[in-house]
């Protein structure tokens, strides 16, 4: 009886102040729903993980070895992603990252690009701005990924030693610079011989997957692959 009252009360307070899908910011959401059905359905998805070639690996031929790499999301601006990447990394929503997290990664682990992954490792935030933030939202997408793929996720191999300033208006070259230094793997020899997933939120110029990719690779044997939820035009 009590737990009836509660749903009673629930299903009241969602009809006068109904959750709003992030994407659209204008649909009620069902319970225990994150996305409105409209949007989840007219989602721009990329379908790059079918692919080796991809615009996702083009960005870093030359640069870096990759094994696979994609994103499971177009990113336009002003567009349903950008929304919930805001609510992502500024809103506090880290179930955004979680959630699409798990359905990138469902996607992945029947894919033949992605199957022989051993280890998920998300771009930490460096200490200071995780203080600031209060969580890594890359580390939501990989937790997500972790549990749609099977696969065991961990914050500890790569840390962010450099505070950095913003990449937001940088060119490619100097949002590199501004993150060349910025990464140090610890645990190496754990590492050796693996299938690294890095992943981050969206891809832009690449510069700080690319930063952190060449520490990596600097393990014996180490083979990596990368995966964002968005990709953003050039």
């Amino acid at each position: 009886m009590f737990s009836t009252a509660l749903e009673w009360i629930d299903n009241l307070i969602g009809l006068l102040y109904p959750r709003l899908c992030p994407a659209c910011e204008e649909n009620a959401l069902p319970r225990q729903s994150l996305i409105c059905l409209q949007c989840l359905c007219e989602l721009p998805y990329t379908d790059q993980h079918l692919d080796v070639d991809n615009a996702f690996t083009e960005r870093f031929w030359g640069r870096v070895p990759l094994e696979s790499g994609a994103a499971m999301l177009h990113f336009v601006k002003g567009g349903r992603v950008q929304a919930l990447i805001h609510q992502l990394k500024y809103g506090g929503n880290q179930e955004v990252g979680i959630r699409l997290g798990i359905m990138f990664g469902e996607t992945l682990r029947n894919t033949p690009l992605f199957e022989s992954i051993d280890l998920i490792i998300p771009i930490p935030l460096h200490p200071r701005r995780q203080r600031q933030r209060g969580y890594n939202q890359s580390a939501c997408i990989a937790a997500g990924l972790a549990q749609g793929m099977g696969v065991v996720y961990a914050e500890q191999y790569l840390r962010r030693v450099a505070y950095t300033n913003t990449q937001t208006q940088k060119s490619r070259m100097s949002r590199f610079d501004n993150v060349s230094t910025a990464f140090q793997v610890r645990k190496a020899e754990q590492l050796e011989g693996k299938h690294i997933l890095l992943v981050d939120d969206v891809l832009t110029t690449g510069a700080t997957l690319e930063a952190a990719a060449l520490q990596l690779l600097e393990v014996p044997g180490l083979k990596l692959s990368m995966a964002t939820l968005a990709i953003a035009g050039q």
